[in-house]
């Protein structure tokens, strides 16, 4: 059978008993979660319902302005989220440096997949324009937010490394290479660990997507592998850049640390 099945109010409504589950474990065990966990999937069902009515309507009024609006909403809200979710203190030259990095990097990777990888015609198509700019995008927020807090914790912990190396002669890049280094490792391990399980521990979401609209696996394979490509390189573009000139902030013009 073509295309995909139809889902009910009611049946969606009987989902909710896994929510059900999960609040009488954590209450259970005395975890106290239940008001997150509430908070949490209201906050789900609300802004997905509102996206989805906001999409159908861009679907059927395709624009490029449109277009261009929702992915100004989603770098805004993804540069803020870093800030929140990092839970630290940030000066504002290192937060205007997470948002440049966002912007570039998933803008470059957008834009090459947009004209080079798949094509598609007009180069603002919602259909596809939004789907894959909010995968992009998504992906690349968690990554910098790790980047931010390893390399701030870094920079904490080893704070005595550094300035050793310092003292020894080493440069800002040398004396802080180490801690670069493992802040990317850190930003970009859980891409890695999803292409690894990709497709034999679980199916992603694109490709299930794809999947159930009607079309063949093997044309969903060939997106699912194009647009997990894009979000590695995207998140690895992001990162990047968000190091090579993040570590720089936390060292004055002298190349010492800053207190």
């Amino acid at each position: 059978m073509d295309g995909m099945i139809d889902i009910t109010l009611l049946q969606l409504l009987s989902a909710y008993i896994f929510i059900l589950i999960l609040l009488a474990i954590v209450r259970l065990r005395k975890i106290p979660r239940e008001k997150e966990i509430i908070i949490a999937t209201l906050r789900m069902t609300i802004q997905l319902v509102l996206v989805g009515y906001l999409l159908t309507f861009i679907f059927e009024n395709e624009h490029v302005l449109y277009s261009i609006i929702v992915l100004v909403i989603m770098q805004v809200f993804a540069v803020f989220n870093i800030y929140k979710r990092s839970k630290i203190e940030m000066d504002k030259q290192l937060k205007k440096i997470i948002a440049v990095s966002m912007v570039t990097g998933t803008l470059f990777t957008l834009f090459y997949f947009d004209f080079v990888v798949v094509h598609f015609s007009p180069w603002y198509d919602p259909r596809y324009f939004i789907p894959i700019a909010g995968m992009i995008i998504g992906n690349s927020m968690t990554g910098v937010t790790l980047g931010v807090s390893a390399l701030i914790e870094g920079f904490s912990s080893r704070r005595k490394e550094v300035e050793s190396a310092l003292m020894l002669g080493a440069t800002p890049n040398r004396a802080a290479r180490s801690i670069v280094n493992h802040s990317f490792d850190s930003a970009i391990l859980p891409t890695i660990n999803n292409m690894v399980g990709m497709g034999i521990v679980f199916l992603p979401g694109m490709m299930t997507g794809v999947i159930l609209s009607g079309a063949s696996p093997l044309d969903a394979i060939k997106y699912q592998i194009a647009i997990m490509l894009g979000i590695t390189g995207s998140v690895a573009l992001t990162v990047i850049l968000f190091l090579y000139f993040g570590y720089q902030t936390f060292f004055n013009k002298e190349a010492q640390l800053k207190g």
